[in-house]
């Protein structure tokens, strides 16, 4: 979703400046030790930025209102009987099923149905959308997949990982159905399911590819705190980092309360004295991946996912992440992006977690939309979570996502960056 017109000098400048900066980094020496094994003192502990926010009441259920928007209607699913799946004027009955009644997911669920919505009331017309609640047990799930099945034409969910394995292990998807997670499960999905949920292992992946092409011979240093989501990341891009030739060292780093321990970056410091790699993967949040670059400085070409994006807060400045690249959607590094630019912004998303179930909403809807219009074919979309592309392999969907790559200006925000397609 990069903007065409400036493509060509945005893939100009940061090859340049990654020329300039791997020429610079055998020469360049690390900060001086200000204290606390942290240049700079940042000793505080401060809460990651992508972590999820503290638990609260959920909001009591509601249900979305039908839409009044009608137009020609399509022979979509047809009925046993030659009836058509859908009312006269509706092109598709679309059901989001989302845990709305759950105490833990119930915030999360209410930041995609909104998302969803906002697809709706831009591009709803001839699609009807019902609203399905659900809560957490895959029980509940289950039954409220089959009663979504049965009065409509897609399903759009489940939402928590959990829930989408019950779903895909089960003989119930008999529609169309947009998942919203990904699920550990060791059997292939039921061919009418197609998964388009967020995966940080993808953008992993994906920049390991941006990596390489940036440093054909680059030797990694991969590093990680032990939450369960950074080893599922480190996982996924060293095992696609080996795949492409490369080689790289992993180092993990005790985190406390969202602090680096002192210790531990004093030791990494003298390791790269020794030592010093062509670049570093950061499996880490933007404060934790602040803490290093403040101990080891920023010479080194970094990498890193979309949890390392310390947002775009007015007056806040994050120096020690200048230069650091990452992959994160469209809707949170281009909002001026126009086709990110067309939909609202929600007001009470206080998060970039949140933001991003919105943006996922959004896209959920579009992609409904082209099953829909589209159905039992594939398609492409320039969504606000990234390039989607959608294929069909003996029946069954398959989809890829390509997210923006952006390189981080303090003071500036975001700056575009050309990966390959």
């Amino acid at each position: 979703m990069l903007v065409n017109k400036l493509k060509g000098l945005l893939a100009v400048a940061t090859a340049a400046a990654t020329v300039a900066t791997v020429a610079g980094c055998a020469s360049t020496p690390l900060p001086p030790d200000l204290g606390c094994g942290v240049p700079g003192g940042l000793c505080a502990p401060a809460e990651p930025n992508t972590s999820a926010p503290r638990t609260a009441p959920p909001p009591e259920p509601t249900s979305a209102p039908r839409s009044e928007t009608r137009t020609i209607p399509i022979e979509l699913y047809p009925r046993e009987n030659g009836a058509q799946a859908a009312a006269p004027g509706v092109q598709a009955r679309v059901a989001l099923l989302l845990p709305l009644e759950s105490g833990a997911l119930g915030k999360a669920a209410e930041s995609v149905r909104a998302g969803f919505m906002a697809g709706h009331e831009r591009d709803g017309a001839g699609i009807e959308v019902q609203v399905v609640a659900s809560g957490d047990s895959a029980e509940d799930t289950l039954r409220a997949y089959a009663r979504a099945a049965e009065q409509n034409d897609i399903v759009v969910g489940p939402l928590a990982r959990s829930a989408v394995a019950a779903v895909a292990s089960s003989n119930v998807v008999t529609k169309p159905t947009v998942a919203l997670n990904h699920p550990q499960i060791d059997r292939p999905l039921p061919a009418q399911m197609l998964v388009i949920g967020l995966s940080l292992e993808e953008e992993a992946r994906q920049v390991a590819d941006w990596a390489a092409q940036e440093q054909a011979s680059g030797r990694a240093l991969v590093l990680s705190g032990s939450a369960a989501w950074q080893q599922r990341v480190v996982g996924a891009f060293t095992s696609h980092w080996a795949r492409l030739g490369h080689n790289n060292a992993t180092v993990d780093l005790p985190v406390i309360d969202g602090y680096v321990d002192a210790n531990a970056l004093a030791e990494l410091r003298k390791r790269l004295e020794i030592d010093r790699p062509d670049l570093v993967f950061a499996a880490l949040d933007a404060n934790q991946l602040r803490q290093v670059r403040s101990a080891i400085g920023t010479s080194l070409p970094t990498y890193g996912v979309s949890a390392a994006n310390p947002g775009r807060t007015a007056g806040a400045g994050w120096p020690e992440l200048d230069g650091v690249r990452l992959l994160d959607l469209p809707w949170t590094i281009q909002p001026e992006h126009p086709q990110v630019m067309v939909y609202p912004r929600p007001v009470d998303a206080d998060t970039l977690d949140m933001q991003r179930l919105y943006a996922l909403g959004i896209d959920a809807f579009r992609v409904a939309r082209e099953v829909a219009q589209h159905p039992g074919s594939g398609f492409e979309l320039d969504g606000v979570t990234g390039r989607l592309s959608v294929r069909m392999n003996n029946g069954a969907y398959a989809v890829k996502r390509q997210e923006a790559a952006a390189v981080y200006r303090d003071g500036l925000g975001f700056e575009a960056a050309a990966t390959r397609p």
